[in-house]
């Protein structure tokens, strides 16, 4: 998400501005810590111009789920 932020030549408060959602917030999605609600990741996608879906492959690698227990 950072390349593509870079290559729109946006900043991380211009794409939460446009997405409707905390700098915060969005630096939490952008590090991959946070997964974003369908909601805002349809906002950031489209800031971004990116298919939104791509927040909800299964192969991604979010540090929030990495800390989850594998039973």
């Amino acid at each position: 998400m950072k390349k593509l932020r870079e290559v729109a030549e946006k900043t991380q408060e211009q794409v939460a501005d446009e997405a409707g959602i905390s700098r915060s917030y969005y630096t939490n999605i952008e590090a991959g810590i946070k997964t974003p609600a369908v909601a805002a990741a349809k906002a950031i996608a489209k800031s971004l111009k990116f298919p939104w879906e791509n927040f909800f492959i299964e192969e991604c690698y979010f540090k929030e789920h990495s800390d989850e227990e594998v039973i």
